[in-house]
């Protein structure tokens, strides 16, 4: 038996009963499930980082969007809180990288 003790898709255990095995799987309460969807937001995050392709970023969209209905966040919403925050600090679109925030009596020793 092979353990794996992680939340997959809905369609998995059709897909393992379909391949000749036995599945045990069980629904998890809302908290747990919460858990499990963070759980699976960094698992997600680790294969985009190792092996950056469409498919994978499209698993942590999809991970995402389950994290946003589990808590109950209204997509509009959500989206006009992203869209107010890249109004007032701005987006990652002009690739800034800070190194360090120096004081301005620091700047005069050098």
């Amino acid at each position: 038996m092979k353990v794996y003790n992680k939340l997959v898709r809905d369609r998995i255990p059709d897909i393992i009963r379909a391949d000749g095995h036995i599945p045990q799987c069980e629904t998890l309460d809302t908290a747990r499930y919460l858990d499990a969807l963070e759980q699976k937001l960094l698992e997600e995050a680790a294969e985009y980082r190792q092996t950056p392709c469409m498919e994978e970023m499209a698993d942590l969209m999809e991970v995402i969007e389950a994290i946003c209905k589990a808590r109950g966040f209204d997509p509009a919403a959500l989206q006009a809180v992203k869209q107010e925050k890249a109004a007032k600090r701005g987006a990652f679109e002009k690739r800034i990288f800070l190194h360090a925030v120096a004081e301005p009596d620091e700047l005069l020793d050098r």
